[in-house]
């Protein structure tokens, strides 16, 4: 393998792991205007990519040396990258700015079907492609999908003549999306975005991974709208885009869509946990009234921390609680699971909340309060079933 090609490799694979972070944004109309985009070979000319069935292809380089000084990573074998099954193979070296990877913008825009024109004095491109028009300025750290500023984890900028934009931004800008194998090391781009998740009720669509932030469109997304999830942004909230190409952040809460993932499950389940340890050393009362949290009993206790952290809605009492989801054995147990055991006579009498490394979060003495204790035999002895609900 020669150097430059493994140079290419180790930059694509720094920016296309799955840290890498994409954008965020909405839709409005906008136009486009501005100039053709530059011949091949001029100062602002970004080169293209080649489309082809092997990695045979014979481009030749035609760029100028790098003013910048990418951390490249190493690598033992050439990564590809493929469009829609294509592989594509770039004429000239990408650079890895802060493990962002930026491309020559012609090629890529191309490539991705998109229609360019490009204002030589104000160094700006715009792209149009199905409705959606891309604005950009390059070096600057924002771009105008549809009129709504979508910001760049690096700007673009020309570097030895050539206009370079970060591959991921502008892929899933323009709707493609973009993912990573990491065994046949291989970077897939597809062009037509998977709408993959169903809302289960309706959801506002924010301009921010947060409850107070504006709402993307004026209605809510209504129960059975699709989205494409763009990336989980914490235990609470998906960076969605929708089919009429609004972009923006759904509640991740098990009420509102049927998407699920282990790394979201993991996020949710340590939030739960964290929320529930708010209450630590909160007196114990049997039948204690869910309006308050000032004391709690088993149940009660429970039921206030799944419907303050997830949205998810259980009945008062153990016994009925223990007919919600699905049933656990218990060496599959995860943090998060509820567990019942045998108390006051009752089958079912108690319940806590599996906090991970065989511990339980609880409550059931007027001594101790809310607390976490370990799960130990004498617990297993009474242990009934384990419930997992999310």
């Amino acid at each position: 393998m020669t150097i430059r090609k493994r140079v290419i490799a180790g930059l694509l694979a720094a920016s296309l792991l799955p840290s890498a972070a994409p954008y965020a944004g909405a839709e409005e109309a906008a136009g486009s205007s501005g100039q053709p985009v530059p011949a091949v070979g001029s100062q602002t000319e970004p080169v293209v990519y080649r489309a082809g069935s092997s990695g045979n292809g014979n481009a030749s380089s035609t760029s100028a040396s790098s003013s910048a000084s990418p951390n490249v990573g190493s690598t033992d074998s050439t990564i590809a990258v493929y469009l829609d099954g294509k592989l594509l193979q770039p004429e000239t070296e990408p650079l890895n700015v802060s493990g962002t990877v930026l491309v020559p913008m012609r090629g890529l825009f191309e490539a991705l079907g998109a229609k360019l024109s490009w204002n030589r004095d104000s160094k700006t491109v715009t792209a149009a492609k199905a409705g959606t028009t891309l604005i950009y300025r390059i070096g600057e750290p924002s771009a105008q999908l549809n009129g709504q500023a979508l910001p760049l984890s690096v700007p673009g900028q020309i570097v030895g003549g050539y206009t370079m934009v970060p591959l991921r931004f502008v892929s899933e800008a323009l709707g493609s999306s973009v993912d990573w194998d990491a065994a046949a090391k291989t970077v897939r781009i597809t062009s037509e975005l998977k709408y993959e998740t169903t809302v289960k009720w309706g959801v506002n669509l924010r301009s921010a991974p947060n409850a107070s932030a504006d709402s993307v469109t004026k209605d809510m997304l209504p129960t059975g709208e699709k989205v494409h999830v763009v990336r989980e942004a914490g235990p609470l909230w998906l960076e969605v885009r929708t089919r009429d190409r609004h972009s923006g952040y759904i509640s991740a809460k098990p009420k509102y869509t049927d998407y699920s993932s282990p790394s979201l499950i993991a996020l949710q389940a340590d939030e739960l946990i964290a929320y529930g340890k708010k209450y630590l050393g909160a007196p114990y009362e049997f039948g204690a009234s869910p309006d308050q949290t000032d004391t709690f009993d088993c149940s009660s206790f429970v039921q206030r921390v799944f419907q303050d952290t997830l949205a998810i809605e259980l009945p008062r009492v153990s016994y009925d609680q223990a007919k919600e989801g699905t049933e656990v054995k218990i060496e599959d147990l995860r943090k998060g699971d509820l567990l019942f055991f045998s108390a006051r006579g009752l089958d079912i009498g108690h319940v806590g909340i599996y906090a991970g490394n065989n511990e339980i979060l609880h409550t059931y003495s007027k001594n101790q309060g809310v607390h976490i204790e370990p799960f130990t035999a004498s617990w297993r002895e009474r242990f009934v079933t384990a419930r997992r609900v999310f």
